[in-house]
């Protein structure tokens, strides 16, 4: 919301009355408990942030039992405001100390707020005004988080690459071999040859699998779209609303591809057995969105915050989605049946009755693998995720795109890897249902990440009903969409996995 401050270009103010309030009781109580709690207010001016302390707190402290404190509200504000030419550099706020107002009995109080505002010549570009909080990333202590993040990253991918040379190299490199030769014995001895008749059988709910696809490209190019924008200096710490522009204005255009990935891979396969649909490829992130933030909206209005969204970008928001992005997606899945992909193969004939699936050993089960395939790329980000929710949620300040880009592109190679590796070990069992596995073993690492989301919330100092349903909405629409993303990743690096080795096979 916008403060009463004025602050004119060039225009030096002192002492000037910004209000006087009658503070009853209650008002009192709050401001005791907020300076108490060292609450402190966060405004901008031309994009640049400013901080600073409702007030402060005395008293005589005897081990943890505190005796006659005394509590102060600061009624004047100093703002220092650096130009160069007709461009402001850089702002502060000081809260004189020398203006104090003792709350800390429960009477009512009459409070005259006031402000000064100093205009200073400075030789600093503006080009550079943003540097400052650029190079908050550049503490020693986030230096040492960052590199031991790196540091165990490169151990899991080590880990990984090794176990995936290990499985094509020599093991999966040795039954190819051993298939090719002719040996019938050594043919049955492999679980995942026994299945080549039934491992490309269309699987249940073929639509929805589609849709999940489409969605998940979709997310994929927007966040990549985003990390552009960031090099390139578009998208930067404070820059109010141009991410939430950006985000509205990237998911629409990419409509686009949500409905071609969809309609696309439904013909390449169902080929023209169904009509292609994709409906679902509009609704499967769009709905649960739209609910959520209809709930956290009502929310807000009832508790009276700020953050609450105007009726009027309500609507807007609406028809963006009728008028825009239904169309785009229309487009793109007319594209798709005409252009896309063409209809699936399969190197070998599929039989009219799937084969039974054998009793599975326990790390082959369903679940265990899930949580692996969870597990693994989550360990391998969980401190760069941490510096993620402590810049969303908490007071640090995130000005490291390279870093997290890193920490995207690997988290998407762990994901195709451990989907890979897991197909691979499911088809030696002879269970050849890979299809929504696959998508569950990379999605499943968003769920890890909102675990562990639950378990910062718990660590953290944030009370009340409104925090508590912000922190747990929000949050899991960020781990949905990356629950989406991962999945589609998994299931598209374990289709590549199991077209090529069917096909390096020589099947009679």
């Amino acid at each position: 919301m916008s403060s009463l401050y004025e602050l004119k270009f060039g225009e030096d103010k002192t002492h000037v009355t910004l209000c006087r309030k009658r503070l009853r009781s209650s008002d009192i109580a709050m401001f005791r408990d907020a300076i108490a709690q060292d609450y402190y207010f966060q405004m901008y001016y031309d994009d640049l942030p400013l901080w600073g302390f409702l007030g402060k707190s005395e008293g005589d402290y005897l081990g943890q039992k505190e005796k006659h404190t005394k509590y102060y509200v600061f009624n004047h504000l100093k703002f220092n405001v650096l130009y160069n030419a007709d461009e402001v550099v850089a702002i502060n706020s000081f809260s004189d100390p020398s203006y104090l107002v003792d709350i800390s009995e429960n009477t009512e109080i009459d409070v005259q707020f006031t402000y000064s505002v100093s205009w200073n010549l400075t030789s600093e570009r503006s080009a550079t005004r943003m540097n400052k909080y650029s190079q908050a990333s550049l503490h020693p202590i986030s230096q040492k988080i960052h590199l031991f993040s790196f540091l165990n990253s490169i151990t899991v991918v080590v880990l990984l690459v090794g176990l995936l040379f290990f499985l094509f190299v020599r093991h999966l490199k040795s039954e190819l071999r051993s298939c090719s030769s002719g040996d019938e014995e050594e043919k049955k001895e492999v679980g995942w040859k026994l299945v080549h008749s039934d491992v490309f059988r269309c699987p249940r709910n073929i639509s929805l699998l589609c849709a999940f696809l489409g969605t998940g490209t979709q997310l994929l190019i927007l966040i990549l779209a985003l990390f552009a924008l960031a090099f390139t200096g578009f998208l930067y710490p404070y820059s109010r609303g141009s991410l939430l522009t950006s985000l509205v204005i990237i998911y629409t255009l990419t409509s686009i591809v949500a409905g071609y990935t969809s309609a696309s891979f439904h013909n390449h396969f169902e080929g023209n057995k169904q009509k292609r649909r994709v409906r679902l490829a509009g609704i499967l992130y769009p709905v649960p969105f739209f609910i959520v933030v209809s709930v956290l909206n009502i929310v807000a209005i009832t508790y009276g915050a700020t953050a609450a969204l105007p009726f009027g970008t309500i609507v807007i928001i609406i028809l963006i989605y009728a008028f825009l992005n239904i169309p785009f997606l229309v487009l793109g899945g007319a594209i798709g049946n005409r252009f896309g992909l063409l209809e699936f193969q399969p190197p070998t004939a599929i039989k009219r009755h799937p084969r039974e699936i054998p009793v599975q050993n326990w790390y082959r089960r369903k679940l265990y693998q899930v949580f692996l395939g969870g597990f693994v790329p989550f360990s391998a980000v969980v401190l760069e995720w941490h510096q993620l929710y402590a810049s969303l949620w908490g007071f640090k300040i995130y000005t490291s795109p390279g870093m997290m880009l890193f920490t995207f592109v690997l988290l998407i190679f762990l994901s195709a890897s451990v989907g890979i590796i897991l197909t691979y070990i499911q088809l030696s069992g002879e269970d050849h249902e890979w299809w929504w596995r696959s998508t569950l073993c990379g999605g499943f690492t968003a769920i890890f990440m909102y675990g562990y989301g639950v378990l910062f919330y718990l660590r953290s100092d944030m009370t009340g009903f409104l925090q508590l349903s912000f922190y747990l909405g929000y949050t899991a629409l960020l781990c949905y969409a990356l629950f989406l993303v991962l999945g589609t990743i998994s299931f598209l690096a374990s289709w590549m996995f199991v077209r090529h080795i069917y096909r390096s096979v020589k099947l009679e």
